[in-house]
């Protein structure tokens, strides 16, 4: 049986992104974080909220567009993959860490448009208007 692995995701920058180039590699990557958030009412009619920081990362030509648009509290929609990773923590002795990301494949800026700035940047490529 087929199986999928997607994320969809409307919410908010934290912050200004930077753009790096992978060690060995020339290849772009960017690393932002999109804040979602939730609201209900619990049983006691109590209003309730959650804030999910959701880890992202994109990629070559999507990583440039990313963060030459992608400002702090700039709505934004996020598709893509979930990938988890392992990672030796600086701390001596300390076990390996875990983070789980999503892999940006789409983003659409949301909001108002800067100027000259394109709809959104998918799969490496910026969108033509």
């Amino acid at each position: 049986m087929p199986s999928m692995n997607k994320v969809q995701l409307i919410g908010h920058v934290t912050r200004d992104l930077e753009l790096r180039s992978l060690p060995n590699s020339s290849q772009a990557v960017t690393n932002f974080t999109v804040a979602t958030n939730e609201a209900w009412t619990d049983q006691a009619g109590k209003r309730q909220e959650h804030t999910e920081w959701n880890q992202c990362v994109a990629f070559g030509k999507l990583a440039e567009t990313c963060a030459k648009y992608l400002t702090k509290g700039r709505l934004v929609y996020v598709e893509g993959r979930l990938r988890t990773r392992e990672f030796n923590s600086q701390t001596q002795g300390a076990p390996k860490q875990q983070r789980t990301e999503i892999i940006a494949g789409r983003v659409m800026f949301l909001g108002k448009p800067e100027a000259g700035e394109p709809n959104e940047g998918d799969e490496g490529e910026a969108a033509k208007q």
